[in-house]
């Protein structure tokens, strides 16, 4: 099995969620895009809409996010948007 994805979602002003995933799917402004584990660097800018995490546990978590970006390194995937919540 691949190394988990290390992901932190975070708003302007407090960090949303941080843990570890096996697959990260976000809408950016060119399409959807999903991120597993060995992922080229990527920068891309974030377009409204919702973030979904399938943790290594299992869980699925869904977070909106707004106006922000998201980088992928290494396996570390950083959510930065303007405005953020987690859904469920």
């Amino acid at each position: 099995m691949a190394a988990p994805l290390n992901v932190s979602v975070v708003a302007a002003d407090q960090e949303i969620w941080s843990g570890e995933a096996s697959m990260v799917i976000a809408k950016t402004v060119e399409g959807e895009i999903g991120i597993l584990a060995g992922h080229e660097p990527l920068l891309a800018i974030l377009a409204a809409g919702e973030v979904r995490v399938s943790t290594t546990s299992g869980e699925r978590l869904v977070a909106r996010a707004d106006d922000g970006f998201l980088s992928v390194e290494n396996d570390t995937v950083t959510i930065v948007a303007r405005d953020a919540e987690l859904i469920k």
